[in-house]
């Protein structure tokens, strides 16, 4: 049968260690549109943010989870490693991510004919890959 979609985008939950640090990036630099912050219960507070008609879930809980995610990007362990945003802007996204002070593992660059990338890291060490499409 396949998957009958009720809204063309997807919402993400993004469990992160500090909800400031994670507003900062997600936020103000990248310029997400913040939504509202949800008690979920028994410690669980998210942080609700648009990136276009996606929803952005920032989640933390009272106790960190002891485990995290392996940093370093796409080549280093399975399973989610990077998302994907489509941008306009790529190359002043990615210097302003700098600027600001975060970890742009892959600066700009086209990887074929009039498709270019870049690679940002949040403060939790995951990859969000800026793409434009000329």
């Amino acid at each position: 049968m396949g998957i009958e979609l009720t809204k063309d985008s997807i919402d993400l939950g993004i469990v992160v260690k500090d909800k400031d640090a994670a507003l900062k990036f997600y936020r103000d630099t990248l310029g997400f549109e913040f939504q509202e912050e949800t008690q979920m219960g028994g410690g669980m507070v998210m942080q609700r943010l648009l990136c276009g008609t996606s929803l952005i879930k920032l989640v933390t809980f009272a106790e960190t989870p002891g485990q995290a995610n392996p940093v370093g990007g796409i080549n280093t362990a399975t399973g989610y490693r990077y998302w994907t945003i489509s941008v306009s802007n790529l190359e002043e996204l990615a210097a302003e991510c700098k600027a600001a002070g975060y970890n742009v593992p892959m600066e700009p660059r086209e990887i074929r004919p009039g498709v270019s990338i870049a690679m940002v890291e949040d403060p939790d060490g995951n990859w969000v890959e800026l793409l434009k499409i000329s």
